[in-house]
């Protein structure tokens, strides 16, 4: 499968030719539009510590109707940056080729709808502090090379659009409930405790999430989850609450994220209630 030459190579391209994104065309540059950017359908990216998330991108392209982009020496595509254009801290860009259709035609321009995929590996991308907001940018890029036993030579041309939409990537967090004795006898105390981690990308694990807020639900048999309390995580993500054995249900907890971290609910551990 062909993969698109942009990633850190490009990016490194970027902020070594110093390019910003343009208040408009610069001399030589195709007029190249990219509206409507959407990432992962405008929710956060929650990425783990082992599996490759899949981003979902789309967009709409107007371009000159005499451009042609074939995605080998003419690229066109988005990617996803931390940072500015200038000096990136970090970026993201799909390793195949965007699908384009068109959509509609003037006498001078092409108006296409994208849609790509961006790979997020937190074993290889990722490191602390990328949870954070990330930006879109519309990418064009040229090659003008010639390659053979003898001979290569290289010219790159490329140009970057900033600013185009805006995303959260977020550490995932794993939550751990469990609620003893059991069986329970009716009006005795039930400890319920349980732990929650999020990834750490650096270290390739999940590690105790301190000092945050996780609230306890309880299911009667029969009927749904209400709030019980709330209660803060402790070292290492440590949880620890006592409640009154009243019947038999189902207890878990639900933590509902911060702005580096994704939300999460445990699985529900059942109480019989002798």
């Amino acid at each position: 499968m062909r993969k698109l030459a942009i990633g850190a190579a490009l990016s490194g391209a970027l902020a070594l030719s110093g390019l910003a994104a343009p208040a408009a065309s610069a001399a030589g540059t195709p007029d190249l539009k990219f509206s409507g950017v959407t990432v992962n359908k405008g929710k956060p990216v929650v990425v783990g510590t082992a599996k490759v998330v899949t981003v979902p991108v789309s967009y709409t392209l107007t371009r000159p109707k005499d451009l042609v982009i074939d995605q080998e020496k003419t690229i066109q595509a988005v990617m996803l940056y931390r940072g500015t254009l200038r000096a990136m801290d970090n970026d993201l860009g799909p390793q195949v080729p965007p699908v384009c259709t068109q959509t509609a035609t003037t006498d001078t321009t092409v108006t296409e709808s994208c849609t790509e995929k961006i790979p997020v590996d937190p074993g290889e991308s990722l490191w602390a502090a990328d949870a954070t907001t990330w930006k879109a940018a519309g990418l064009f890029a040229h090659s003008d090379g010639s390659a053979s036993d003898d001979y290569l030579h290289t010219e790159n041309d490329m140009t970057a659009w900033g600013n185009l939409a805006t995303v959260k990537l977020q550490r995932a967090a794993r939550l751990t409930v469990n609620a003893a004795p059991e069986p329970a006898v009716k009006g005795r105390t039930l400890t319920v405790t349980g732990r929650l981690t999020r990834a750490d990308w650096e270290e390739g694990r999940y590690a105790g999430y301190r000092g945050q807020a996780v609230v306890l639900q309880f299911k009667a048999d029969g009927g749904s989850y209400a709030d019980v309390r709330t209660i803060t995580s402790g070292t290492g993500g440590a949880l620890s609450t006592t409640v009154k054995a009243t019947k038999s249900g189902t207890y878990r907890f639900v933590f509902a994220g911060t702005s580096t971290t994704g939300a999460e609910t445990s699985a529900g551990d059942h109480v019989t209630v002798r």
